[in-house]
């Protein structure tokens, strides 16, 4: 249709005068005015306009309705259109609908409407025009480089969200912060069939790719506690490597899932103060002769030097640790979470036992062949709180088929 057309340059000196002073008006409007704007940018012309978007006029004005796609509004208010998806056609249903509109006569909430409809989205600076507004409202994966090709070394920052389209927008809104924002010379998007495939896929890569403004988890790090049962001699604790291990072959004493000695150790002087422990005891302080440092500020009950038993303390230090237990598995055995894409386009089947993912299958025969070989159970504390969180939700635990 277009192949005897005229180039975008040979028009564009046309074309901006035509616009000059003029809003530039369009469905979803910010996407295609990026087009023209780049598309004036590479003809050496600098174009810039005002933006009305009859997307968002129509929800202004009807908000009481749920779609207000261009075939939504041509049913709605029978508008004129001699060809659906072609330029001229859709031109004529939008022209149709901003004289309808208009010719409504109600000013105010029209004027309330257009000022909603012509409000800047929010801007990514390293980014060209329309980037945002052409990403998928779908759950998905966001990936932000520092530079223009996605070279591992310039992977800024992996996140996650069930609209990708609002989530990477927020990141550029007044509230977003600008210190992120403004080094993102380039992003991409995995979409899933699901916010928590979203979310795991999302743990996979920073822990994978390691980008520069993500928290990450160093697994060599995460570790437990285990008491020494009748022990009389401090510490009485002893630190339990949990990265990789199966959960279901930890000792039923075991207490605390921590990222690393840190939290650890930020855990007990807390549980410590709260409980009235032996620093020594904990493992805290070294131990020594003599009352521990607590203990001289009237914050220890005194095992360190006689005051209580062995047996007393130890056991205010067990009923203390006691709700930092790993979380109890719900199910006799591994489950099955699905999730399916609000088109329908994608399907996701995540295999899980113990808290441990033990892999995910996005059509039946991969999940039968992930079921045939039922990869080991392997702890991952990332994982584990996703899990965790997930499925703490009434409502996703129903998506969960039990299969043992």
């Amino acid at each position: 249709m277009v192949a005897g057309a005229p180039s975008f340059a040979s028009l564009a000196d046309t074309l901006h005068e035509l616009l000059a002073d003029a809003v530039f008006v369009a469905h979803n409007a910010r996407f295609d005015y990026g087009f023209v704007r780049n598309a004036f940018r590479r003809c050496g012309v600098a174009f810039e306009a005002e933006v009305l978007c009859t997307v968002k006029l129509s929800r202004a004005l009807h908000p009481e309705h749920a779609r207000h796609g261009l075939d939504a509004l041509i049913d709605r208010h029978g508008l004129a259109c001699s060809a659906r998806h072609r330029a001229m056609g859709d031109v004529e249903a939008l022209a149709d609908f901003l004289l309808r509109v208009v010719g409504a006569g109600d000013h105010p909430q029209l004027a309330a409407a257009v000022a909603t409809a012509m409000k800047r989205p929010p801007r990514a600076p390293g980014l060209a025009d329309g980037t945002l507004e052409s990403l998928p409202a779908s759950p998905g994966v966001y990936l932000f480089f520092g530079g223009p090709r996605p070279a591992t070394d310039a992977l800024l920052y992996v996140g996650s969200g069930r609209d990708l389209r609002s989530r990477v927008s927020s990141h550029f809104s007044p509230s977003g912060g600008a210190g992120l924002s403004r080094r993102v010379a380039h992003l991409e998007v995995i979409e899933t069939a699901g916010e928590l495939g979203a979310t795991l896929l999302a743990a996979q890569l920073v822990a994978r790719r390691r980008p520069a403004c993500n928290r990450t988890t160093d697994g060599s790090a995460v570790i437990g506690l285990k008491p020494l049962r009748h022990r009389r001699k401090a510490p009485v604790l002893t630190r339990v490597p949990l990265h990789g291990t199966d959960p279901r072959d930890w000792p039923g004493d075991t207490f605390g899932v921590f990222r690393n000695e840190r939290e650890l150790d930020g855990t007990l002087s807390r549980l410590a103060a709260k409980h009235r422990l032996c620093l020594m005891r904990l493992g805290l302080e070294p131990a020594h002769s003599g009352a521990c440092s607590a203990q001289t500020t009237g914050h220890c009950d005194g095992v360190c030097i006689g005051r209580e038993s062995t047996a007393a303390h130890d056991q205010r230090l067990v009923a203390a640790l006691a709700p930092l237990g790993l979380a109890r598995w719900p199910w006799p055995g591994a489950i099955v979470i699905r999730e399916r894409s609000p088109d329908g386009a994608r399907r996701a089947s995540h295999l899980v036992d113990g808290w441990c993912l033990l892999g995910t299958a996005e059509d039946e025969d991969s999940l039968a062949d992930l079921l045939a070989r039922r990869p080991p159970r392997a702890f991952d504390l990332d994982r584990y709180r996703i899990l965790q969180r997930w499925l703490a939700s009434d409502r996703h635990r129903e998506t969960a088929v039990a299969i043992d």
